[in-house]
């Protein structure tokens, strides 16, 4: 810390010194005409460079310098990418090269230069004006991407966009997914609306809400945990195709597949089925992995992944039985299948509910199991407080969950819409939520008043973006994929 407090006293020195000759550190009117992209697009091909009367200017950072006495090399990193700049002493004057020597790795400079190739044939940019535009006071870390502590990295995220090309080449193919799955709904006659982040009755998901309170109203309020509601309201509006990309909210554990703040796309579809969005998320994740990555077949922290079409469906009772060390007799008998979940290493109270014991089973030894894309479908009534029953079994709902390299990407199901089985089922939950359950379900009136006013037959589904992205970025941590994940707060 002496070390670092030293550099920075010596830099304020020197912006202390700018000042005093009268010049701004900080100025505000150089407008860059060009990138460094734009060069290497344009120069990158030609052999011989004949373009000394051609004037290119560029904005960014010092990235790295060699200096050779009256003459200096300088990496410039402006947000296209990096190239070489070459200052001569006799070419921008003996004043401003004397101005250019107090300049340091970090600062923000403007220039102005011809294109030209050196002698061992790197594209470069031959200066002949250059400024300083921002003063770094900090320096910029050497081997950062090396840092043991990674948390550094996510805190200063700002440092690590500078340092790391590879971590900014994520967020552009994040932003760039995202465009895509925008574009991909609006072509299908989707509308994309808004609907209202803070909830008087949090619901649309069994997950635990954040609480804060409306001062003038007196009341509290809950960060969402999902649309789902108030997206189905408008579909009984008269709304038929819906669509949300924004912020979900869950007071929950943080891992490197959960963040409490995370993006999510929900769109509900009137006249179709779970069935129907099956056929449509296949069509979407390989329309975007084909744009994005340019295959349906690439790697995912070591797994090989394909979307080929088409992709793999099991219900979960199927699944329980083919990867996990059960046979079906055991499985559909209660009593057998919670000795059996006990003896995996489940510490599950006596009297769980038979649909919420064969999802635990499920959660321990199929989902990490399945790697390439697969629907799991079939899921038990009593964990699917909003999905329609099946019309041959009411102890399941014609919901499927996408599990894509061991995690879920995708939930999606046929809609509830007789008002009179939601109300039972959230009294269900209520009834649950009494018994210390705290992700169970609120009761919602006026969701039930939107049903009875007539939900036309409607499937609806929520994607989670940031896993989408972790997935076709090859990115271990969800906190790789979100600019400024949640943390504890910072040691001081």
């Amino acid at each position: 810390m002496e070390e670092l407090s030293e550099l920075l006293l010596q830099r304020r020195r020197k912006v202390d010194a700018i000042w005093e000759a009268g010049l701004n550190p900080y100025p505000n009117d150089f407008k860059p005409l060009h990138t460094s992209a734009d060069i290497v697009a344009t120069y990158g091909p030609v052999e011989v460079i004949d373009a000394i009367d051609t004037t290119c200017s560029l904005g960014g950072r010092i990235m790295a310098r060699r200096s050779f006495g009256k003459a200096a090399f300088i990496q410039l990193q402006d947000r296209t990418g990096r190239i070489q700049l070459y200052i001569k002493k006799d070419e921008i004057g003996a004043e401003a090269y004397s101005v250019f020597e107090s300049f340091d790795i970090g600062d923000i400079i403007g220039v102005e230069g011809y294109p030209f190739r050196t002698k061992t044939g790197e594209l470069s940019l031959y200066v002949s004006m250059i400024r300083l535009l921002v003063k770094s006071l900090l320096p910029l870390p050497e081997k950062f991407h090396g840092l043991t502590d990674i948390e550094t990295r996510y805190r200063q995220r700002y440092v690590d966009l500078i340092i790391n090309p590879e971590v900014r080449d994520v967020f552009y193919k994040r932003s760039r997914i995202v465009s895509l799955i925008r574009a991909f709904m609006v072509a299908r006659e989707f509308l994309e609306v808004e609907t209202p982040m803070m909830h008087q009755i949090p619901g649309g998901a069994t997950a635990r809400p954040f609480v804060t309170h409306h001062n003038t109203l007196d009341m509290e309020l809950y960060l969402r945990v999902a649309p789902e509601l108030y997206l189905k309201r408008l579909v009984v509006g008269g709304m038929d195709r819906v669509f949300e990309i924004n912020r979900n909210f869950r007071n929950e554990g943080i891992s490197v597949r959960h963040n409490p703040e995370f993006t999510m796309m929900e769109f509900y579809q009137a006249y179709a089925t779970y069935e129907d969005l099956m056929d449509f998320t296949e069509e979407l994740f390989c329309t975007i992995a084909q744009e994005v990555l340019g295959t349906l077949d690439f790697s995912n922290q070591g797994l090989d992944i394909s979307f080929q079409r088409p992709w793999k469906r099991l219900t979960v009772r199927d699944a329980i039985l083919e990867y996990g060390d059960i046979e079906a007799q055991q499985l559909d008998d209660y009593d057998l299948a919670l000795s059996y979940a006990r003896s995996i290493g489940l510490n599950l109270n006596d009297g769980i509910g038979y649909g919420k014991l064969v999802m635990e089973i499920f959660d321990e030894v199929v989902e990490h199991k399945l790697i390439q894309p697969t629907f799991i479908t079939s899921y038990p009534t009593e964990v699917s407080p909003l999905s329609r029953k099946n019309d041959q079994n009411p102890e399941i709902v014609d919901r499927f969950e996408l599990i894509i390299a061991g995690r879920e990407i995708a939930n999606a199901f046929s809609e509830l819409n007789d008002p009179v089985d939601q109300k039972e089922r959230f009294l269900a939950q209520v009834a649950e939520k009494d018994k210390g359950d705290e992700e169970a379900h609120y009761m919602d009136e006026d969701y039930v008043r939107a049903l009875e006013y007539g939900l036309p037959p409607t499937a609806g589904e929520g994607i989670g973006i940031d896993r989408l992205v972790m997935l076709l970025t090859d990115s271990p941590s969800i906190r790789d994929v979100i600019l400024f994940p949640q943390l504890r707060k910072e040691a001081r």
